[in-house]
């Protein structure tokens, strides 16, 4: 390959690199999520075994590119597991206004139970990140290099290649979430709110499908669609942020207030 084709090709390597950064942010915060009322010995294991099998996952979509892109089924599946478990989340939480956090629903939600949900959603996350990455992929010229997965071999390694450093900082991304959900129990709405928003992206991205055909294609794939998804999920967590609150703070007691009066008037 020439100067100029190896530098086109850095370059959205650099990008995709970005891209599948913050999609795997929005993964971890849902595992994230759905791990922490476990106890912390089963908490790192079910962190594991989620963090294992989205490396599966995203490593044999790779392979099954031209299948995710042409089949619609397989993105409205991912699109409305994403749409469930976002909707469940608020109307339980603000219409039945249960108690999340209860006793009832960590006997409900075991170990097992916890994983099965984790993978059921990395398996979402990882249609939403093949679909994004190969957008960007296939911009790219052709090598001439062989074809794997319906793509050119050059188009197909920067997908890996981005894939792989994505799932890294995923490993690093979801202990922090972890433990940034635990100060911050709140920020659990916003998390379930951008997985929400994810799965209006993918259910767009499957109704512009060309067998469906209700919404326009152009605008899926334009800069202007693009530009309001990433505005909204930013959108989403800062005000996620700036409406939580930060719950290892604890407030003074009456007494701890008194003598500090009592100090202040001292001095």
């Amino acid at each position: 390959m020439d100067v100029a084709l190896l530098l086109e090709y850095g370059w959205v390597l650099l990008v995709l690199i970005a891209l599948e950064g913050i999609l795997a942010a929005d993964n971890a915060l849902v595992m994230a999520v759905m791990v922490k009322h476990l106890p912390d010995d089963q908490r790192k294991k079910a962190l594991f075994y989620g963090l294992a099998g989205a490396f599966v996952l995203r490593f044999g979509s790779l392979f099954l590119i031209s299948f995710l892109v042409d089949v619609w089924q397989v993105q409205a599946i991912g699109a409305v597991y994403l749409l469930f478990i976002a909707i469940n989340h608020l109307v339980k939480k603000f219409v039945l206004k249960k108690d999340l956090h209860g006793e009832k629903d960590r006997k409900e939600s075991g170990f097992w139970m916890t994983v099965l949900k984790v993978e059921l959603a990395d398996i979402a996350f990882a249609v939403d990140s093949i679909l994004a990455a190969v957008a960007l992929a296939v911009t790219l010229p052709a090598t001439g290099l062989p074809e794997i997965g319906g793509l050119d071999g050059g188009q197909f390694a920067v997908i890996l290649a981005g894939g792989i450093i994505g799932l890294v900082i995923m490993r690093f991304a979801a202990s922090f979430f972890v433990a940034l959900l635990q100060k911050r129990p709140s920020l659990e709405t916003a998390a379930f709110v951008i997985v929400g928003w994810v799965g209006v992206k993918l259910a767009l991205y499957t109704l512009a499908h060309p067998d469906i055909n209700i919404i326009d294609k152009h605008f899926i794939e334009s800069a202007t669609w693009k530009l309001i998804f990433w505005i909204v999920l930013a959108g989403i967590a800062v005000a996620g942020w700036l409406l939580s609150k930060d719950e290892s703070i604890q407030p003074e007691s009456e007494e701890e207030k008194l003598v500090e009066k009592a100090e202040d008037h001292l001095d």
